[in-house]
């Protein structure tokens, strides 16, 4: 069985996926895309030997697609899913799966109602082999319970396009997820500290900021936003247990001595720091279609990482700890 996939979006993201589908993952290829760059769509269309679709209502609803990729412009998101469900096929979103958490619980409605796991949210961390290897440490508790844990998420820079908010929104919302399922426990409250701005800044975003979460059980994370880092792309996160810290590295493959220094490189952007995370994620998921069972971040995922994302903002804005409630979890996301 050949899986036959149709992406909607074709932009630098989307062009990644297709290759990713068609060169690295067994069983699939991208028989459909579709873009509002029409031209553009076309051009990626023709390079890959598939059909272009005006719309992607008519890229899903087309017997040439059994499976639906969404990378769209993110407030496309939300109709592309309601859009899959409705016609029953399995859909992989990016991140967000909507705009807010109201458009999440939208599609966790309409998932439930279908009665059936179609959706597959695009956080990629629980597919490295850094946070996998922590996963195991966790829940094999070889030392103990995990009490706190230290993160970061640097960037080198951020253009005058990238706002406050967007540290959450853009950057932390990976973390948001990962952690979570890390320790398999959600989020009892979030508080925002900004500490004093780095001075490769701009007016309208703060940056460094500081996310200090403490989940159901007690553990507390502090997560370091630094988009301005300058020194490259790096993504830090260290488990304190009861009698040991295991902490991920920077994947580097080699060593460097010259000019009287010795070290090792830093990933200088995100596509290269999670690379193998990428072409794992789609390997897993494109076999768990085969099994008709999406095992990955679901919809409620998507919910729950929004939800958490607005009480980082009201923390941001109204300066204080803020609890993170939510609706009950439907069945359907017990299984």
């Amino acid at each position: 069985m050949r899986v036959k996939v149709g992406v909607i979006g074709t932009g630098a993201i989307g062009i990644e996926h297709i290759d990713r589908i068609n060169q690295k993952t067994q069983g699939a290829y991208v028989t459909a895309v579709s873009d509002i760059n029409v031209k553009a769509a076309k051009e990626v269309a023709k390079r890959v030997d598939a059909k272009f679709f005006e719309t992607g209502e008519a890229l899903i609803a087309s017997e040439d697609v059994d499976v639906v990729v969404v990378t769209s412009w993110d407030p496309t998101h939300e109709q592309y899913v309601l859009e899959a469900i409705k016609h029953g096929k399995y859909v992989f979103c990016e991140k967000p799966l909507a705009m807010d958490a109201a458009g999440c619980r939208r599609i966790v409605d309409a998932e439930v109602a279908y009665g059936k796991k179609l959706v597959q949210v695009g956080f990629m961390r629980r597919y490295d082999r850094g946070y996998i290897e922590l996963k195991e440490a966790i829940e094999s508790k070889q030392y103990g319970e995990a009490l706190m844990m230290h993160c970061a998420h640097r960037n080198p820079s951020a253009d005058e396009n990238y706002t406050t908010p967007m540290a959450i929104s853009n950057t932390a919302i990976h973390e948001i997820d990962v952690l979570r399922w890390l320790l398999n426990e959600d989020y009892e409250s979030v508080q925002m500290i900004l500490p004093k701005k780095t001075s490769n800044s701009h007016a309208d975003l703060h940056d460094p900021q500081l996310l200090i979460f403490q989940t159901k059980s007690g553990v507390t994370i502090d997560l370091e936003i630094f988009v301005n880092c300058r020194f490259g792309y790096d993504i830090k996160c260290d488990v304190v247990f009861e009698t040991a810290e295991v902490g991920m590295t920077d994947p580097a493959y080699t060593r460097i001595k010259s000019e009287e220094k010795n070290y090792t490189p830093v990933s200088p952007d995100w596509q290269t720091r999670f690379l193998d995370a990428y072409d794992y994620e789609f390997k897993l998921w494109i076999d768990s279609i085969k099994n008709d069972a999406v095992v990955g971040p679901t919809a409620w995922d998507g919910y729950v990482a929004a939800i958490t994302m607005m009480a980082c903002h009201e923390s941001r804005e109204t300066k204080t700890k803020v609890m993170i409630q939510m609706d009950e979890r439907p069945a359907l996301y017990n299984e």
